[in-house]
């Protein structure tokens, strides 16, 4: 089942989207929103399964998908965030500016509290007030639970995940430092995240779901150019289980939370950290992943972060080639 969200209101209006995110039926006289879907989910949902069912069967009126007409499936949510799944990321990070990373970091994820009030869509810019900031992409999985129990475990989390999608989490780079200088964590160099014009369930992706990763190729592109080919599959040290669990160790979670994958991150087969595609590698999902390697490689990095009029564009595609969520397909904008 896949689901999306087009502008209406604070919340979106809930559609139901045919599997080839070429059609899709209003869903709003069953529900009026994803968030409300998410509250009562097994009441709504086999009726919303139903209208799935006649819209892939053409027995009911549908109108063109168009990815740019959505907003951000959850244009606001009651909790958003990200994790640390891919430590190979975290550990180039502090390589590159000289810090050893802590054995906890293998069996601990990182984790922090992003800003849920203003989710946005995969067409809107990122909206960026100064360059010297460093903006930098950051492409991610993203999962939405139902309501979660304090001290879940693993396990028992995978069965609250009700949606898979993917997400741009923007971060300024040049502010992080600062920020986390001051022990108290992200909240300026956090702006606005986007979001896959379409959510999916995790049945709809077959076996490329299993054991809470999801095992495609995340595809990353960069003013029109092959910027990452990353396997998200492969290397992920945590899995969304585990995220859950993480978050939920000493509070219970809210139906509609959104929990990010960190950074989707590959190390070369040889165990270095990567190579561009333009090399031959893999590529990075995000700017500063490039940067770290460059600086480990030559003592400075070249690549710039993003500037005005640059394009970001995110995609995953299943076994036949065809978009799994749509694309979140950018570009930057000042204010």
């Amino acid at each position: 089942m896949k689901l999306a969200s087009l502008p209406q209101g604070r919340d979106g209006r809930l559609i139901v989207v045919s599997d080839d995110l070429a059609w899709y039926a209003d869903a709003d006289h069953i529900v009026p929103t994803m968030q409300a879907l998410l509250d009562d989910w097994d009441h709504y949902f086999p009726l919303i399964e139903a209208l799935g069912i006649e819209l892939a069967h053409d027995a009911i009126p549908r109108k063109r998908f168009h990815e740019r007409e959505a907003c951000a499936p959850l244009p606001r949510a009651y909790q958003w965030a990200d994790g640390s799944a891919y430590v190979n990321h975290v550990e180039l990070v502090r390589k590159a500016r000289g810090a050893e990373l802590p054995d906890s970091f293998w069996n601990d994820p990182l984790m922090y509290q992003g800003g849920s009030d203003d989710l946005r869509g995969a067409r809107e810019p990122i909206r960026l007030a100064d360059e010297a900031w460093g903006c930098d992409f950051e492409a991610e999985i993203v999962v939405v639970t139902s309501d979660v129990p304090q001290g879940v475990s693993p396990e028992q989390a995978l069965r609250h995940i009700r949606l898979v999608g993917l997400v741009n989490d923007v971060s300024l780079r040049n502010l992080i430092p600062g920020e986390l200088a001051k022990g108290f964590g992200f909240v300026q160099s956090k702006p606005a995240s986007h979001f896959s014009p379409v959510f999916v369930t995790p049945d709809t992706l077959g076996d490329a779901w299993a054991n809470g990763k999801l095992s495609r190729t995340l595809m990353v592109d960069l003013n029109g150019q092959a910027f990452g080919r990353i396997e998200a599959g492969e290397e992920c040290t945590f899995d969304f289980g585990v995220l859950i669990a993480h978050l939920a160790k000493t509070r219970g979670l809210g139906a509609g939370s959104l929990i990010g994958s960190g950074t989707v991150s590959n190390r070369d087969p040889d165990g270095s950290p990567g190579r561009p595609v333009s090399q031959g590698g893999r590529g990075y999902a995000c700017i500063a992943e490039q940067r770290m390697v460059e600086t480990i490689a030559t003592g400075e990095p070249v690549t710039p972060f993003l500037k005005a009029g640059d394009s970001v564009r995110i995609e995953m595609r299943d076994a036949k080639g065809r978009s799994i969520f749509g694309a979140i397909d950018h570009v930057v904008a000042t204010n």
